[in-house]
C-alpha cells in the first residue's frame, strides 16, 4: 500500500479474510505491513501490542491523544463477503428514511468487532499531521480474552508500566457512530459457604444449601437504595450458577454461588467483594462460613468507566461524526449521539483519563445481534464515515487551533 492508494473499505477487506481468532500473528503481521508501507515507525512490545505514533512539533502543547482497538475476533466463522444489505441488515436505528436504499455492506468474522473499527482509526492516523501534541496507534491482541496486552501496556499488570500515558484515549468499538462515554463494568466472583456434614436423619450439622436461602437474599437486595449513575444507571448483581452437596441423604457441608457483577462508578472490584462478603455474613447463620472471592484472571476486571458527556473530546468526536454522516447522506438519526456503551471493554484500563469509544457497525440491530454472531456485519458507508469522523477530531484536537488542550 502507498499513501495515496490507503483505503479503509478495501483494508477491511482484507482484514474480514485475515483470520484472528485461534491466532493474531497473521493480522498483526497485516497491519505493521500496512504501517511499514506508509514508512510509519512502529513496534510490537507487551506480548503482542503494535504501538505506532506521530509526534508533533510542539508535542508539550497539546494532548497525547491514543487511538486504541484489538485485533483478536471470537467464534463463530463468519465468512467474508460483499455485497448489497439484506432486509435484516437494513433495519434498525441506522435505517431512519432510507431504509429501502440500496447499501452495500461487509460481512464477516469482525467486520465490525473490530476490525471496521481499527479500518477507521488506521485510515485517521495514516492521514493525521499533528500540529500539536503527539498522536499514538495502540493495538492490543486479547481484548476478547484476558486483555494481557492492554494491562500490560497500561502498567496494570505486575511488573509492568504505563507505556501510554495519554490525555484522551479513543477506543474502536461498533457503537453506530455514536460518541459512547461511559460502560458498565464486569467482575465475577464466588460466594463459598461451609458448613458441617452429618446423616440427614440427624438433627445435627451445619446446613451449607440452607443457608445459601439467606446469601440468595443478600444477592437480591444487595442495590437496594444505591444511586444510579447518570449515565449508566444502577449496577446490577445476577447469581448465575449454585452448587452444592454431594449425597442425596447428607446435609451438605459445601455450597457455592458464582454471581456475574455489571458496576458502575466509582465501585472497584476489591469493593464490590468486601462489600458483598459483608452482607452475605449478615444474612446467614452465626456457624456457617462465608468466603468471597474474585475469580482468578491474569489481568484486573473490566471496572466501570465514565467521561463526562460535555467534555470537549467528546464533542469533537461527536460533532465530527454528525458532519461526516450528513456529508454521505446517513439518516439524520444515525451517528454522532453521546450515549453509553452497551459492553465491557479495554477502555475500562484508560480511566480516569477522558475516554470515548467509537465506531462503526453495532452490537446489535433489531433483527437480533451483529457483533459475536452469524450475521455479523457492517455497513460500508458507515466504515467510510468512521474514517472521516477519526480523521476530523484528531485535526479538532491536535490541529492549529485545538478543541481542547488538557486532559481535562
Amino acid at each position: 500500500m502507498s499513501e495515496a492508494a490507503f483505503d479503509p473499505v478495501s483494508f477491511l477487506e482484507a482484514a474480514v479474510r485475515t483470520p484472528s481468532h485461534e491466532s493474531v500473528d497473521e493480522m498483526r503481521e497485516f497491519v505493521v505491513e500496512t504501517l511499514d508501507g506508509f514508512g510509519v515507525e512502529r513496534e510490537v512490545v507487551a506480548g503482542g501490542c503494535v504501538l505506532a505514533e506521530k509526534r508533533s512539533a510542539a508535542p508539550d502543547d497539546g494532548p497525547h491523544l491514543v487511538l486504541n482497538t484489538h485485533l483478536d475476533t471470537v467464534t463463530p466463522h463468519v465468512p467474508f463477503d460483499r455485497g448489497e444489505a439484506r432486509d435484516d441488515e437494513r433495519g434498525g436505528s441506522a435505517a431512519g428514511s432510507q431504509a429501502h436504499a440500496p447499501e452495500s455492506v461487509i460481512r464477516g468474522r469482525g467486520a465490525c468487532d473490530a476490525k471496521g473499527p481499527l479500518a477507521a482509526l488506521l485510515a485517521g492516523f495514516l492521514a493525521a499531521e499533528p500540529e500539536r501534541g503527539r498522536l499514538t496507534l495502540a493495538l492490543t491482541p486479547d481484548e476478547e480474552s484476558l486483555s494481557l496486552g492492554a494491562a500490560a501496556l497500561t502498567g496494570k499488570s505486575p511488573g509492568t508500566e504505563n507505556r501510554l500515558d495519554g490525555d484522551l484515549y479513543l477506543v474502536g468499538e461498533p457503537t453506530g457512530l455514536d460518541a459512547c462515554t461511559a460502560a458498565k463494568g464486569r467482575f465475577q466472583g464466588t460466594v463459598e459457604l461451609s458448613g458441617v456434614a452429618a446423616h440427614a436423619a440427624e438433627f445435627a450439622g451445619t446446613n451449607a444449601v440452607a443457608a445459601a436461602e439467606g446469601a440468595l437474599a443478600a444477592v437480591r437486595t444487595f442495590d437496594d437504595g444505591a444511586d444510579e449513575h447518570p449515565q449508566l444507571g444502577p449496577p446490577k448483581l445476577t447469581p448465575t450458577v449454585i452448587e452444592g452437596g454431594d449425597a442425596t441423604n447428607q446435609v451438605p457441608a459445601d455450597c457455592g454461588i458464582t454471581v456475574d457483577r455489571r458496576s458502575v462508578p466509582p465501585e472497584t472490584a476489591e469493593g464490590f467483594r468486601s462489600s458483598l462478603a459483608d452482607a452475605v455474613e449478615k444474612s446467614t447463620p452465626d456457624d456457617v462460613g462465608v468466603a468471597v472471592a474474585l475469580t482468578d484472571r491474569e489481568s484486573p476486571f473490566f471496572e466501570a468507566f465514565s467521561t463526562d458527556p460535555d467534555h470537549e473530546f467528546v464533542n469533537a468526536v461527536a460533532s465530527a461524526a454528525r458532519t461526516a454522516g450528513e456529508a454521505v447522506g446517513l439518516p439524520a438519526d444515525r451517528g454522532g449521539a453521546v450515549r453509553p456503551f452497551g459492553a465491557a471493554t479495554e477502555a475500562s484500563y484508560f480511566a480516569p483519563a477522558p475516554t470515548v469509544v467509537f465506531g462503526p457497525g453495532d452490537l446489535a440491530d433489531d433483527a437480533g445481534a451483529v457483533a459475536h454472531a452469524e450475521r455479523e456485519y457492517v455497513r460500508v458507508r458507515e466504515v467510510e464515515t468512521a474514517a472521516e469522523t477519526v480523521e476530523r477530531s484528531i485535526d479538532a484536537l491536535l490541529g492549529g487551533g485545538g478543541a481542547t488542550g488538557d486532559a481535562g
